[in-house]
């Protein structure tokens, strides 16, 4: 345990320490300023090649390495230099510019260039770009490669059971049955559907100035089309240029970004609430860890903790995205500061997420399907052949075939025998009464193996 993290307020840095360092690089006071220091570094480097900006000349192949180790060599040193300067300038995008233009004193090429960082740019400027990078490093190489983990797993297990008959259950009452595969298949593709349109989102971001109109860019340089140089910037960063802002980008993508992930999010909580209650009724038993407890009470408790975890952790991870959503792309005139606070969380909510998959997967590894109970269930529930019955019937004539196997189910203990003498007294052909009379509930699964299957047998959509 870090020695810290007794003291954290929160119990990502604290309870949950260990299980964030993957995350915390990206996502932390470090990651936000080595982000904005990558974006004026790239921002000063693209000008340098901009051959109408006439005054900063490109930089020799020896000034480029030493702006680019600057980037690749940024250390939790230089984090702790600029949060030194923002004591001073109480301002934390200008921090950064200094701490730029303290480290080119020490170049002689790039001292002249000093005038040239953080040129024609507002703050939001280098945060937006800042923020946009970040989240889209989350997405390609953390939030996505975890979904897929987890579709695996979910895949693994539903092809494990694509034949495994199960009493389906509407309303909490038992209805016709399906297979335990099938029901995960459901989730598989819900999942996979959103994680394609999740990649999908662009990450825009701009550059242009105080009120977005490259005001003082083209009193400097009137014969420079700023609108093309921005876009080849964003675009150099891999990033969607967005060409008409204000200060600020509107953060429209942003929310786009947050209520996709907020309904990957709600799949995997519905999951995880219906294997919870699988747990419960015996569908699936727990693999034991050794010396592990369920409850300090009571010795006899395997208790599902991994999907209440990741059922809590994904209401606050969707409670923050919601706010995000409805937040972000709000602000009065051409810029206030309330979204400045809120971003900062971004990474807050994507690590909540990122702590509910690793429970779901991990409590995914623990399950154990109980393959007798669930022929025992069915054995006991022959009143859902009653909806076969009653097709079958329909199909030959008789228009008051549900109402016949209503009399005869409904709220009724009904075993094959009861089945069996009712089929007897139908007027239907001889095969057809053959048929359902050899009909047991656990076959009546319908197309449920052939739909997993062919599923199971499909690449990922993602």
């Amino acid at each position: 345990m870090d020695p810290n993290s007794l003291t954290a307020i929160s119990p990502l840095d604290g309870r949950y320490f260990a299980k964030c360092e993957s995350v915390r690089n990206l996502f932390s006071e470090q990651g936000l300023i080595e982000l904005r220091t990558l974006t004026e570094i790239r921002w000063l480097q693209f000008l340098a090649d901009w051959p109408q900006i006439e005054e900063l000349p490109s930089f020799s192949p020896e000034a480029m390495q030493f702006l680019d180790d600057v980037i690749g060599n940024f250390s939790p040193a230089d984090g702790l230099r600029v949060k030194e300067i923002e004591q001073t300038t109480n301002h934390d995008v200008k921090a950064v510019e200094y701490f730029i233009a303290g480290l080119l004193d020490d170049h002689p090429e790039l001292a002249a260039a000093k005038p040239f960082v953080h040129f024609g740019c507002t703050s939001e400027d280098i945060n937006n770009i800042s923020y946009g990078l970040m989240l889209a490093r989350a997405r390609d190489q953390h939030i996505l490669p975890q979904l897929q983990q987890l579709s695996a797993g979910l895949r693994s297990l539903s092809l494990l059971t694509a034949a495994m008959p199960m009493l389906a259950r509407t309303h909490g009452q038992p209805a016709s049955p399906t297979t335990l595969g099938k029901e995960l298949a459901n989730f598989i593709w819900r999942l996979e559907r959103q994680m394609k349109l999740f990649s999908e989102i662009p990450v825009m971001a701009k550059i242009n100035g105080a009120v977005g109109n490259y005001n003082a860019h083209s009193v400097a340089y009137p014969e420079v089309n700023w609108p093309e140089l921005s876009c080849r910037f964003v675009e150099s960063l891999g990033l969607d240029w967005n060409p008409y802002t204000t200060q600020i980008e509107p953060h429209d993508w942003v929310a786009e970004y947050c209520d996709a992930l907020a309904r990957i999010n709600n799949i995997l909580l519905d999951a995880s609430r219906d294997f919870w209650s699988y747990i419960a009724i015996g569908t699936f038993r727990q693999k034991q860890k050794e010396g592990e407890i369920g409850s300090s009470t009571m010795p006899h408790k395997v208790n599902p903790i991994d999907f209440e975890n990741c059922e809590g952790n994904l209401g606050v991870a969707n409670a923050l995205l919601g706010h995000f959503s409805a937040k972000l792309p709000i602000s009065r005139w051409q810029r206030d500061l309330s979204d400045s606070t809120v971003q900062r969380n971004l990474g807050v909510a994507i690590t909540h997420s990122f702590l509910a998959w690793q429970s779901l997967l991990a409590g995914l590894e623990k399950l154990e399907p109980d393959e007798q109970r669930l022929a025992a269930e069915l054995e006991l529930s022959w009143e859902v052949l009653g909806e076969a019955i009653q097709t079958v019937m329909r199909r030959y004539g008789h228009a008051d075939a549900y109402e016949q196997l209503k009399a005869l189910t409904r709220g009724a203990d009904v075993g094959q025998p009861e089945i069996s003498a009712f089929l007897d007294t139908l007027d239907i052909p001889a095969d057809a009464r053959e048929r359902l009379k050899a009909l047991i509930p656990a076959q009546y699964t319908g197309l449920a193996t052939r739909l997993t299957m062919e599923l199971a047998e499909q690449p990922p959509s993602y």
